[in-house]
């Protein structure tokens, strides 16, 4: 009997591992705010998915709705880097997170 999955973030360092370089990693589920994509990229995603926070705005206020929620997780990224004093999203990596329960996975050259 299944009452429940795993996070993706929390599985996410052991799925780069096995596809290494091989494929883009995109991630999905569970991503609600700047930071949780900022999480998600620092462990080496190479795009997250925000569908469902666009479709609340779209519900909400239509088009208009839907840009302002993209609008509101650029500036709570842009935020989020300049808090943790990264340059830019390409210069994201583990060493900026404290990672308590995630194992990140091992470099690809090691």
């Amino acid at each position: 009997m299944m009452d429940g999955a795993l996070a993706p973030i929390d599985v996410q360092p052991q799925v780069i591992a096995a596809v290494g370089k091989r494929i883009t990693v995109l991630v999905d589920s569970g991503f609600r705010r700047g930071s949780d994509v900022v999480k998600a990229l620092a462990l080496g995603a190479n795009a997250v998915l925000i569908g469902r926070s666009s479709l609340y705005g779209a519900a909400a206020a239509g088009e208009a709705g839907a840009t302002r929620a993209i609008a509101i997780f650029r500036e709570e990224i842009d935020r989020v880097l300049a808090l943790l004093g990264c340059p830019g999203i390409t210069a994201l990596n583990a060493e900026y997170l404290a990672l308590d329960n995630i194992t990140p996975a091992p470099s690809p050259s090691s």
